[in-house]
């Protein structure tokens, strides 16, 4: 018997690993060579696609592709709709396959709002917040607050989240 949660409407393919206490629900896909962590969560119509690895602690709303290129470190947080890329130049006519595909990188406790966009290429870095609707076309830095279209640095934020102010560390202690 398995040690994690699959919805009986998800399709988890061969050759996938999933970590003790993660939940995949209503409607999911789950592709060969997927690898994701132990106490994850996966909200409705969620896809991983190939080769995809995700750490422990992540949790990825409704309506989010994780396409292969993309990486999610520990305790990401994926906002419902968000949007991954892969492909800076994708063509219907000439698709480019895997060798083509750029690499993102989400780095551990990053979190990205609802309908974010992160074009592929780009590393987010540890606990930042990308705010809902941002979209993201630049490497993001730890602790970053970014927001808009492009989105541009408008503060910081500690690892709970909250906005950083003076006289406070990456840790929330003030």
């Amino acid at each position: 018997m398995a040690d994690y949660f699959v919805h009986e409407s998800s399709y988890i393919d061969d050759d996938v690993e999933i970590g003790k206490g993660t939940k995949i629900w209503h409607f999911c896909h789950i592709q060969k060579g997927a690898r994701i962590g132990e106490g994850c969560s996966f909200g409705q119509n969620v896809n991983v696609s190939n080769n995809v690895r995700i750490g422990n602690g992540v949790k990825v709303q409704n309506n989010v592709s994780i396409y292969e290129g993309v990486e999610l470190e520990d305790y990401v947080f994926c906002g419902p709709s968000m949007v991954f890329t892969n492909d800076l130049t994708p063509r219907a006519k000439y698709p480019k396959g895997t060798a083509g595909y750029k690499r993102t990188l989400v780095k551990e406790g990053a979190s990205i709002g609802a309908n974010a966009t992160v074009v592929c290429g780009n590393t987010i870095g540890r606990y930042a917040m990308i705010a809902a609707g941002a979209v993201v076309t630049k490497d993001v830095p730890d602790y970053a607050l970014m927001a808009g279209v492009p989105a541009k640095q408008i503060g910081w934020v500690d690892e709970r989240g909250d906005r950083m102010d003076e006289g406070a560390d990456m840790h929330g202690n003030r």
